[in-house]
């Protein structure tokens, strides 16, 4: 099925399900995707390369914070509405070599420009037990921080991580988010490389909602698939499904978002 790559630093602004009108930011090369997982359902199709390489060709943060500030500055003048300023893009932001410093250089850009604009970040959470890095999430709006499911095999069919992934250890280091944390979870059932998924089953979701009772996230993001995927053999669950999810994290104290 047809998928896409960014092909510039600065895209949008998109109307996101979860972030309403929502300027990204790409720190990734516009001509391959660079992320430690392969998920199965990824818009940008299947990864090229689990970290950057010597050919990969990483935007400087100079590139960053000039074409950000050329992009805020022209729509500050022209009264253009942004709501979010979004990490997303070909792969794991988080990879980036300087994710710090172009995370401070955003936080000064939106000041200066939009200071009521959240800055978010799309994450699949897998570095944040780098120092740099965590402290520099907790500078931001919102932490999205992904966890499709609380049982390590699945996480290995549809997220496909890099070897050195490990659930035990991500999970701990969610902890340390607990006042800025929201979690994302997207929904997907089918079959790839004769195993079969989906982790929206009974058993699935009691793993899930224990991890989720444990975490107390500010906010839970439940959704499934809208766009096409590299992998046909997957399927979208149903909005009555997702609903059910997200009632069982109500009944938990936590607030959560739908989008189907």
């Amino acid at each position: 099925m047809a998928t896409f790559l960014f092909d510039e630093i600065i895209f949008g602004p998109v109307s996101s399900r979860r972030l309403g009108n929502s300027l990204g930011i790409n720190l990734l090369p516009t001509s391959k995707k660079v992320c430690n997982f392969n998920c199965l359902y990824c818009e940008c199709g299947l990864t090229d390369f689990f970290y950057p390489d010597k050919n990969s060709r990483l935007p400087t943060p100079e590139e960053v914070r000039r074409n950000l500030e050329e992009t805020l500055k022209r729509y500050s003048s022209r009264g253009n509405p942004i709501d979010t300023i979004t990490f997303a893009g070909n792969g794991e932001p988080t990879l980036h070599p300087s994710f710090s410093q172009i995370i401070d250089d955003t936080l000064c850009l939106r000041k200066k420009y939009f200071p009521t604009v959240k800055v978010a970040v799309l994450s699949n959470a897998t570095l944040i037990g780098n120092k740099k890095i965590s402290k520099a999430l907790q500078k931001i709006d919102y932490n999205i921080l992904k966890l499709d499911s609380a049982n390590e095999e699945t996480i290995r069919k549809i997220n496909c991580p890099a070897d050195n992934f490990s659930l035990q250890q991500l999970i701990e280091q969610l902890h340390t988010f607990k006042n800025n944390l929201t979690i994302q979870t997207l929904f997907v059932k089918g079959s790839y490389n004769d195993y079969s998924f989906d982790n929206s089953s009974e058993e699935e979701l009691v793993a899930w909602l224990s991890v989720i009772k444990e975490l107390h996230p500010q906010l839970v993001m439940v959704y499934t698939i809208a766009r096409d995927t590299p992998i046909r053999t997957i399927r979208k669950i149903s909005e009555q499904k997702l609903n059910a999810i997200a009632a069982k994290v109500r009944d938990l104290g936590i607030p959560v978002t739908i989008s189907s």
